[in-house]
């Protein structure tokens, strides 16, 4: 009786109708089957209803995150284990600044060291690759609920005993700088390395490194460099070297430019020369930025570029070395000549005059000149020998035999005398003449 009532309630909950007749034909094979399937529909109402019941909950945590501690240079992996995430998104955030690293599977920070990866809708990593001491600090694990859902882990960085290479950071180092002469400028380079690098500054062309007291050194070690009352001889590429023992080290370029209105300097002012002769004109300019250079007349005439007169500009950095070559001076040609210079901060010019004077080779005596000069002094020599002998032979006549003779050689050794340095001169004084 009792198994027929049974048979019944089960067969109105499957939907099954039969009559008396056939409930009597049923055995118990048949009644366990029918229990089996109402079993099975049970089971399915009731992980609907506990699924239901979760949907309401929303999604959790289930664990915390487990704080980690990395080396220096090594890869730290942190992660985030969420139940129910259904259509809500996690994400991971840099706690100290605020910074979003992930939404989902996205990556939001440009930091190409961060990576994202997650298992099904459950398990949730964040990799950090080559972990540096920055990285240290509380990463969030959030997710986009309302009211927003989060838990922090703690990553600790330590460093590794060992040694690492020195690096410039490029942020923190100075760029190239301009400056106006007589300006004060001060240059940083900023390295990283372990142990600590030790910085040293240089000039890349060797010269020496003029300081505020007038003395100069080959180095200045330290991470700031500071030059006072900077002027154009202070001009260079800098080189920031870092080094720490471990190879390599590492260098910057710093490149300091100095500007300053052009200066003029002029070695000879003054420059005589002939008619027809070729004679070249020299003038020194500094000036940075660099200067526009050209000759002119006093008039102001610009000198261009001809057969007669060829300018020249030698150029080494903010020095000119300017030439004007005058092939042939006409007359003219003498006058004032200018080298001028020009830039942006200002001009200078210079003059250098060009006078006329004698052609050499027409204030030297010729040879002919000089052989008519020597017979002039023959000439004169034989004569006054002949005066000379012509006055004794009358003062013989004029004196008595006896005294006259005494007198004429008391007279004549004196003349003799004479007549014989008088020759001797006019001979040294032909010799230098000739």
């Amino acid at each position: 009786m009792y198994f027929l009532n049974a048979l019944r309630l089960l067969s109105a909950a499957f939907g099954i109708h039969f009559s008396r007749h056939a409930a009597r034909c049923w055995t118990v094979a048949g009644f366990m089957a029918v229990a089996r399937n109402f079993l099975a529909v049970l089971f399915t109402f009731s992980s609907v209803l506990i699924a239901a019941v979760d949907c309401v909950e929303g999604p959790m945590f289930v664990q915390p995150i487990e704080n980690v501690t990395v080396s220096i240079g090594r890869d730290a992996i942190l992660k985030c284990v969420v139940q129910n995430l259904n259509t809500y998104k996690v994400a991971w955030l840099r706690v100290d600044t605020q910074t979003i690293l992930t939404i989902h599977s996205h990556v939001i920070t440009k930091n190409h060291r961060i990576a994202v990866n997650h298992v099904e809708q459950k398990t949730w990593y964040l990799h950090i690759r080559d972990v540096q001491e920055s990285d240290k600090g509380w990463y969030m694990c959030q997710i986009n609920t309302d009211p927003m859902k989060s838990q922090v882990g703690y990553m600790n960085v330590v460093a590794v005993p060992v040694s690492v290479p020195p690096d410039i950071l490029d942020y923190p180092t100075s760029a190239d700088m301009v400056i106006d002469e007589n300006s004060d400028v001060s240059m940083r380079c900023a390295a990283t390395g372990s142990p600590e690098p030790t910085v040293t500054w240089k000039r890349e062309d060797g010269v020496l490194i003029k300081l505020a007291n007038g003395s100069t050194v080959p180095n200045i070690t330290g991470e700031t460099l500071n030059l006072t009352k900077v002027d154009r001889e202070h001009m260079a590429i800098y080189l920031c070297i870092a080094s720490n023992g471990i190879p390599p080290s590492v260098s910057k370029r710093i490149s300091l430019l100095v500007q300053f209105p052009p200066s003029v300097w002029i070695q000879f002012q003054l420059i005589g020369a002939y008619q027809g002769q070729k004679v070249t004109l020299e003038c020194h300019c500094q000036a940075f930025p660099k200067s526009i250079n050209y000759w002119a007349r006093d008039n102001g005439e610009i000198i261009p570029h001809s057969t007669k007169f060829v300018p020249e500009i030698i150029g080494d950095n903010y020095k000119v070395h300017m030439k004007l070559t005058i092939n042939y001076l006409d007359e003219h040609d003498f006058g004032i000549y200018k080298c001028i210079s020009k830039n942006s901060l200002g001009d200078m010019e210079g003059s250098i005059n060009v006078y006329k004077i004698p052609h050499p080779n027409l204030a030297v005596p010729t040879i002919k000149d000089k052989s008519a000069a020597h017979d002039k002094v023959d000439e004169l020599s034989y004569r006054s020998e002949n005066n000379e002998k012509d006055k004794v032979g009358k003062l013989l006549k004029e004196t008595p035999s006896s005294s006259a003779s005494n007198h004429f050689r008391e007279i004549g050794s004196w003349k003799l005398i004479g007549m014989v340095l008088c020759r001797t001169f006019l001979d040294q004084s032909r010799i230098f003449v000739i």
